[in-house]
């Protein structure tokens, strides 16, 4: 019975040690990630409306989203936002642009898990350049009766990208002195 013990105690030990070891690993990698995703997420914003000037703000729904103003005028010339909902075995996370008519400028997935081969290529221009020059009631799939060609076999991580661009536009546009109301 003391073997038992003993080996339980030197298993535990090793368990504690481990445990350690990676906590200590993550508390110095945590802050270079976030500083990188944060650093993806202006990149990505500057791309979609470049030449603009962004400021933060926050929709009565709690997302957060960004006016792009012209430098020179203060002109409104769009809004970025991320959209985010679960695909097929992951959050997909895109970074939209819409101009002031909340007409999609462009989007670019800034981060996703979904299959390679398969979901995955929801990254690929030939699928996010579909989404330029769209208006909210052409931003359904294919198979849901709208515009957006869905990728081959990953219907659902399609139709999640959709979903969430529609949402966050909806977002956006039904804030007080946007949308409808400027």
């Amino acid at each position: 019975m003391k073997y038992y013990f003993k080996l339980g105690f030197i298993l535990l030990i090793f368990c504690v040690v481990a445990s350690g070891i990676l906590a200590y690993v993550n508390s110095l990698t945590s802050p270079v990630i976030a500083q990188r995703k944060a650093a993806e997420e202006i990149q990505a914003r500057e791309a979609l409306i470049p030449n603009a000037e962004f400021e933060e703000r926050q929709s009565d729904q709690g997302m957060i989203y960004y006016v792009a103003k012209a430098p020179e005028t203060g002109e409104i010339l769009g809004y970025t936002f991320i959209a985010a909902d679960l695909g097929y075995s992951s959050t997909v996370q895109t970074m939209v642009g819409v101009d002031s008519e909340f007409k999609v400028l462009g989007v670019q997935i800034i981060d996703q898990g979904e299959t390679p081969g398969l979901g995955a290529n929801c990254t690929q221009p030939i699928f996010t350049n579909q989404f330029s020059g769209m208006t909210l009631e052409d931003i359904y799939v294919d198979k849901d009766g709208g515009v957006v060609v869905s990728l081959s076999g990953a219907t659902i991580t399609s139709r999640c990208i959709a979903n969430s661009l529609r949402e966050g536009i909806i977002d956006v546009k039904d804030e007080p002195g946007l949308g409808g109301d400027q």
